[in-house]
């Protein structure tokens, strides 16, 4: 197996034909293992010279009311009074530490999506 690190684009371009040229290869064999090993190189490369930042807190709120098919109204609980969910939605308030907690737990919106902006406030 002759594998080395994804230190260029041209590395990462023609580690991504070896594995399309290796996918479905059956797991255990020289192959398969190989297929593993360049998945996870790059994979690392991509993260550290493609990073996705995670949305911002109002864009994954809407995303998930919008799967949800709620309303501003349904939001309520979860972020206080009409004024503000209005507040929040149109980003002139930002989440407290109760809200995000809320969102969490009662819509299954992840931590990573909300406590960015708690994080930037507290650093300002």
């Amino acid at each position: 197996m002759d594998i080395q690190p994804i230190r260029t684009d041209q590395d990462h371009e023609n580690a991504l034909a070896e594995i399309e040229r290796l996918w479905g290869a059956e797991q255990g064999t020289a192959d398969g293992d190989k297929l593993d090993v360049l998945l996870v190189l790059a994979e690392d490369y991509e993260n550290k010279h493609y990073p996705i930042a995670p949305p911002d807190p109002v864009d994954a709120i809407q995303f998930r009311m919008d799967q949800m098919g709620l309303t501003r109204k349904d939001m309520e609980p979860y972020l206080g009074s009409r004024g503000r969910v209005s507040e929040v939605l149109n980003r002139k308030r930002g989440l407290s530490l109760d809200m995000i907690r809320r969102l969490h737990k009662g819509l299954a919106i992840p931590l990573e999506s909300l406590v960015r902006e708690v994080a930037g406030e507290q650093a300002a």
